[in-house]
């Protein structure tokens, strides 16, 4: 199970890479893996304020639908259109192609309710032996 050392991770399993003042968000690689094959992606429209922790959009699989959660707040500035077409691509590239939505980020000390790699690990390794 991948989980890159440059992003940030919340505990619902997205995850968020800092661009500037801008921040990428997607599923990690444990949430694809335990959705099963992805089908659809909600995707929020283009200036949506996103509060952190509130649910933005949904991944439906074919187990399961599952809420997407805001890891930091900020207003929508892109989202990834590819998956309305190809939203396999959460399951195939969940760091790369599979990305869900670039915001601009409205508060950076937000970052600091974030999970790092080292925690998420950990944070994983509790929930897995529940």
């Amino acid at each position: 199970m991948q989980i890159p050392d440059d992003l940030h991770y919340t505990r619902e399993h997205e995850w968020l890479r800092v661009d500037g003042a801008e921040g990428v968000i997607g599923v990690t690689d444990f949430a694809q893996d335990s959705l099963g094959d992805v089908v659809f992606v909600e995707l929020p429209p283009l200036g949506t304020v996103l509060r952190q922790g509130d649910p933005f959009g949904v991944v439906e699989s074919n187990k399961t639908v599952s809420d997407l959660f805001a890891p930091v707040s900020g207003r929508v500035v892109a989202v990834n259109e590819a998956l309305r077409d190809r939203p396999e691509a959460v399951n195939q590239e969940p760091y790369g192609a599979g990305w869900i939505v670039r915001i601009a980020v409205d508060d950076a000390s937000e970052l600091e309710n974030l999970l790092d790699p080292a925690a998420y690990r950990e944070h994983l390794a509790r929930e897995q032996s529940r």
